[in-house]
């Protein structure tokens, strides 16, 4: 007696071909991430909402923590995917109006996180009008190209209650994920690149040098979107209901979403024009001055500007330096119980007569007010 066929009898909304069933679960696990990074990221995106300004990293920030959720989570019925996806009242005459939603919403979000790289790069280069040029060209290109290929999408005519999908008319609108993951590559090499040579200036093991510049952030955004358009142009469809080519793209979309959300948040300082490079601060020694302010204890306040020229040092020369000789006032001034601190005519005395090839010259210039007295010192050491 031969054994039934189950799967005939199941309705339509369950008896899903093998390839449409692998993209809802891929869609089940996308949902997943999405949810749990906007958990994790919840505390971090409320500190930076509180600091001051809104450069443009912290506005794509904001943005794009509310856009992505927002596509890919259960909210509405009637505009979004993921009931869309599930809802088995769904008919394809219905679809049909709705298909486009996926995709173009899809496109708005990898504008706004290939706006972030193309920021980024161009400052941890300081500005490169070269770096700024050629991501800026890849940046509208990227816009060009998925709004032209949203319009060469359709509805995959699936069977009535098993969702609703847009998949591509032909093999080539793959340059939707192309033209991104043109940029990512382009973004990821020269992150790579300039972390490779800040370690001329101070080296790191390969481990502390990927978490420092956020490579892993950059890597795994252009794999995750190289997966992707790899899926759109090997994989081969049974039919024109076989979705397998999009079987990726929302994954995509969600883990280049979250990593471009760390990489504005692993930004050390102001966000402003794109933060700096994270050795900035330590490469500080080739500038041939520096500057501090310095808060007196007493009511008046000290202001001291120190430049530094880096020449050779000879300890040799500075320790056979002369003691400084104080000029003594008259004593009928010291009578007066006055310091000369607050004698605003006390001259300051030239120390000594600087060599003709110092080692270190180090100028000082500092104004004291102390009991509203003026005095004023500007002086040379070498």
């Amino acid at each position: 007696m031969a054994t039934p066929d189950i799967t005939a009898l199941l309705p339509d909304s369950l008896n899903l071909p093998p390839h449409l069933s692998a993209h809802k679960y891929f869609l089940v696990c996308t949902l997943t991430v999405a949810a749990w990074d906007t958990l994790v990221l919840s505390p971090r995106t409320w500190r930076l909402l509180k600091t001051p300004g809104w450069p443009a990293l912290k506005l794509l920030f904001h943005f794009l923590r509310l856009f992505m959720p927002a596509e890919f989570i259960v909210v509405d019925c009637s505009l979004f995917p993921a009931v869309a996806f599930f809802d088995t009242k769904w008919s394809q005459e219905r679809c049909s109006h709705f298909f486009l939603f996926e995709p173009i919403c899809t496109a708005i979000l990898l504008a706004a996180a290939s706006a972030v790289h193309v920021i980024r790069i161009t400052a941890i280069y300081d500005k490169h009008r070269g770096i700024l040029s050629a991501m800026g060209a890849l940046f509208g290109i990227q816009v060009v190209v998925t709004a032209i290929a949203c319009g060469f999408y359709r509805s995959v005519p699936l069977k009535e209650g098993q969702g609703c999908i847009a998949g591509p008319k032909q093999n080539w609108v793959g340059i939707y994920w192309v033209a991104p993951t043109l940029l990512y590559t382009v973004s990821f090499g020269l992150a790579l690149l300039r972390s490779v040579k800040s370690l001329g200036a101070k080296p790191l093991s390969p481990w502390k040098l990927m978490l420092r510049d956020g490579l892993n952030l950059y890597g795994a955004i252009w794999i995750v979107n190289m997966v992707n358009m790899l899926f759109w142009f090997i994989m081969t469809p049974t039919g024109p209901e076989d979705p397998i080519k999009t079987i990726v793209t929302s994954m995509a979309a969600v883990l280049t979403t979250s990593m471009t959300l760390r990489i504005i948040l692993s930004v050390r300082g102001k966000l402003d024009y794109g933060g700096s490079f994270a050795l900035s601060g330590n490469t500080s020694v080739s500038h041939t001055s520096r500057s501090a302010n310095v808060i007196s204890g007493r009511s008046g306040v000290q202001t001291t500007n120190l430049s530094i020229h880096p020449q050779n040092i000879d300890l040799n020369d500075m320790r056979s330096k002369p003691e400084a000789d104080w000029v003594a006032k008259p004593e009928q001034d010291w009578a007066d119980n006055k310091s000369s601190v607050n004698d605003p005519e006390v001259k300051p005395t030239v120390l000594d007569t600087p060599p003709a090839n110092p080692g270190v010259k180090i100028t000082i210039d500092t104004e004291v007010d102390y009991d509203k007295a003026p005095y004023r010192h500007v002086g040379q050491a070498h």
